[in-house]
């Protein structure tokens, strides 16, 4: 089951718990996922695919879902006036973890202080919904979505 006219901004660090929101809401709302700089693959120059993207994006708020996870604040500028955008924090000792995890079970020094560095930095932005990738209710999200929408989640 899909709905229309969704652009989902899921905005947070690395190992914050983006991706596992994104694939559970990909599909309750039968949407495409793009991480990152994966629109890179759209054409052989950087600022074309760029461009490209943008549209794809715009044209999303008004048709196709498409969710957007974010890690890198420079994104966030490709995001459409309409999205709706999502920050997914996690405590920085679970993120370490997941990082370690990833890893192999060894967190390096420099992996290690570049994750306390960037811990926070998408704190003060401004966000339609706040999600604890820890502890978070994905289903009562979704269903928080699907009613600003005006859509009856039949889901559940």
């Amino acid at each position: 089951m899909g709905y229309e006219n969704m652009v989902i901004g899921i905005i947070g660090e690395n190992c914050s718990g983006k991706s596992t929101l994104a694939e559970y809401m990909k599909d309750i709302f039968g949407a495409e996922i793009v991480t990152g700089k994966d629109y890179l693959r759209m054409a052989k120059s950087e600022a074309e695919a760029k461009g490209l993207f943008q549209e794809k994006l715009k044209a999303a708020v008004t048709g196709d879902n498409v969710i957007y996870v974010i890690s890198e604040p420079d994104d966030l500028a490709l995001l459409p006036e309409g999205a709706i955008r999502i920050l997914v924090s996690a405590d920085l000792d679970t993120i370490k973890e997941r990082f370690k995890a990833r890893l192999h079970g060894a967190l390096p020094a420099p992996v290690e202080n570049m994750v306390e560095s960037k811990h926070g930095m998408f704190d003060s932005g401004t966000y339609d919904y706040r999600f604890d990738g820890v502890s978070g209710n994905v289903a009562a999200l979704c269903e928080q979505l699907l009613n600003q929408k005006g859509c009856k989640p039949s889901i559940w």
